[in-house]
């Protein structure tokens, strides 16, 4: 069964408590519940991020450290959390620098090294699908 977010019902994707905790601004840590299944929602337009299945605790943007990068306003958009690396890099990287896959992103931009996407990236897991989605909208663009 997918899980929608209470506030716009568009699909969102589970996200472990270790996640959340980590990224959630400090006054707001005493909302989130050990073990608790938190989902990320992933609408664009929706100022919700996380919120747990009792949809006791809904958290939106302004109580999250840092942007969520598919979020409309997020800014910097961040690909690689761990390593601060935005969209723009990569797209600068794969336009004027030639790269072409994620060693070329690696080597020059520094994303994806040093990782610990588990705490750092707001799905709670490796980067590297949504670099690849960054690098093949750059590459369609600059054809």
């Amino acid at each position: 069964m997918e899980e929608k977010c209470p506030i716009c019902h568009q699909i969102s994707e589970k996200v472990k408590s270790i996640t959340v905790k980590h990224l959630v601004s400090d006054n707001f840590l005493g909302e989130i519940v050990n073990e608790e299944t938190y989902y990320l929602c992933m609408n664009e337009n929706c100022d919700v991020v996380y919120y747990n299945l009792n949809n006791e605790s809904i958290l939106d943007k302004k109580k999250v450290k840092v942007p969520i990068w598919f979020k409309g306003d997020a800014n910097p958009k961040y690909i690689c959390y761990c390593n601060k690396v935005t969209e723009e890099q990569i797209i600068n990287a794969v336009i004027n620098q030639g790269a072409k896959n994620i060693n070329d992103i690696n080597k020059l931009t520094g994303a994806m090294k040093n990782g610990k996407c588990m705490l750092n990236n707001p799905l709670g897991k490796c980067c590297g699908p949504i670099v690849l989605q960054t690098i093949k909208r750059a590459l369609q663009t600059n054809n």
